[in-house]
C-alpha cells in the first residue's frame, strides 16, 4: 500500500514537473496581436494560425487565467515564458486600439471618429483638444497610432499632440537645426494648404512653390483649399461661399497666410513647405486626370480654365 502511494506521489510529482516546465519554458510571438475574442478555443485557434506553438494545455490554463480581452496588444518582446505570455492576453495594459489620421481631415471629424472607433465621449475630447492643442487646427500629425487601452479621452488627447510636436521639432531641428514654435506654426499652416490643394504626393514641392510665389508677389492665395477648414473640410466651395465666408481661412479676400493651420497634415506636407519646389509658377487647374496643370501666366491659366470647362460639358 505504501509503495503504490509512494509511486502515486513520484508520478503526480513528475507531472507538475512537466507542467511547471511547460508553462515556465520559453514561447515565441509576434509584437502585435488581434486577439478575435474573449474564447479560449478561437484564441488558440487563432494564435496556432499565426504560427504560435499552443495547444490544450494552455487552452485549460486560459479557463483559469484572466479572461483574453478582445483587440489589439503590443508586445515589447517576442519571447516570454509561457504562462507570462497566456496572461499577457488578458492584460489591459498591452492592449491597444489602431487610430489612423487621414492627411488633410479636420479636428472636427477625427474627433468623431475618434471617439466611435475608442467609445470615447465627444464632449469629453473635444474638451481636452481645446485644452491641450497649442494650435486651433494641425495639433496632430497625420499618421497611425496605437492608443493604449487603458487611455481616457484625455490621456488620449495629450498622447497625440505630445507625440506629434515631437516630430515637428525632430523635423524642424533637422532643417533649421533649431524649433521656434511661431515660425513652425507658418510651415504647419503652408503643409496643411498643400495637404488640401495637392492631388498627390509628386504635386506637393509644386503647390508649395505656388504658394510661396504667390506670397512673393504679394498676391492673394485664392484657393479653394483654405475654405475646407473645420466642418466645411467635405464641403464644394462654390462662388456663393467664397463671397459669404468672412474668415480668415478665406484666401480670396484676405491677402498672406491664415492665421491657422486648415487640417491635419503629413510628413510629404511638411517636407514640401520646407522644401518647395523652384518654379515661377502661380496659378494651377485641376485637369481631366484629377491632377494639376500648373502654369506661370494669367493667360495660360485662362486657357486650362476654359479647357476644362469644356471637358466637362462632354
Amino acid at each position: 500500500m505504501r509503495k503504490k502511494v509512494l509511486i502515486a506521489i513520484v508520478v503526480l510529482l513528475a507531472l507538475l514537473a512537466g507542467v511547471t516546465g511547460y508553462f515556465i519554458a520559453p514561447i515565441n510571438s509576434k509584437h502585435n496581436l488581434k486577439i478575435p475574442s474573449s474564447n479560449s478555443e478561437e484564441v488558440i485557434e487563432y494564435l496556432q494560425n499565426q504560427g504560435i506553438n499552443v495547444g490544450g494545455l494552455d487552452k485549460l490554463f486560459l479557463t483559469f487565467a484572466p479572461k483574453p480581452i478582445k483587440g489589439w496588444i503590443y508586445l515589447n518582446k517576442r519571447r516570454f515564458p509561457r504562462y507570462k505570455f497566456l496572461l499577457l492576453l488578458g492584460k489591459k495594459s498591452v492592449h491597444y486600439t489602431p487610430i489612423t489620421i487621414v492627411p488633410g481631415e479636420t479636428t472636427h471629424f477625427v474627433l468623431k471618429q475618434m471617439a466611435k472607433k475608442l467609445d470615447f465621449n465627444h464632449t469629453l475630447l473635444e474638451q481636452s483638444y481645446k485644452s491641450l492643442a497649442p494650435y486651433k487646427e494641425g495639433n496632430i500629425l497625420a499618421d497611425t497610432y496605437n492608443i493604449p487601452a487603458y487611455f481616457n479621452e484625455n490621456k488620449t488627447i495629450e498622447f497625440l499632440i505630445k507625440k506629434s510636436f515631437k516630430r515637428y521639432k525632430d523635423l524642424s531641428i533637422d532643417y533649421y537645426n533649431d524649433y521656434r514654435p511661431k515660425e513652425w506654426k507658418r510651415v504647419v499652416i503652408v503643409a496643411s494648404i498643400i495637404e488640401k490643394e495637392a492631388a498627390n504626393k509628386q504635386e506637393m514641392p509644386l503647390v508649395a512653390s505656388v504658394i510661396f510665389n504667390r506670397l512673393h508677389k504679394k498676391m492673394r492665395l485664392q484657393m479653394d483649399g483654405t475654405l475646407n477648414y473645420g466642418i466645411y473640410s467635405h464641403k464644394k466651395v462654390t462662388p456663393e461661399r467664397i463671397r459669404g465666408d468672412k474668415s480668415f481661412y478665406n484666401t480670396y479676400k484676405h491677402k498672406g497666410l491664415p492665421k491657422e493651420p486648415i487640417c491635419n497634415v503629413s510628413m510629404n506636407a511638411l517636407k514640401a513647405a520646407l522644401e518647395p519646389a523652384k518654379t515661377k509658377y502661380l496659378y494651377f487647374m485641376k485637369n481631366k486626370n484629377g491632377a494639376h496643370d500648373f502654369t506661370e501666366s494669367y493667360e495660360s491659366h485662362i486657357k486650362n480654365v476654359k479647357k476644362r470647362r469644356l471637358e466637362q460639358k462632354k
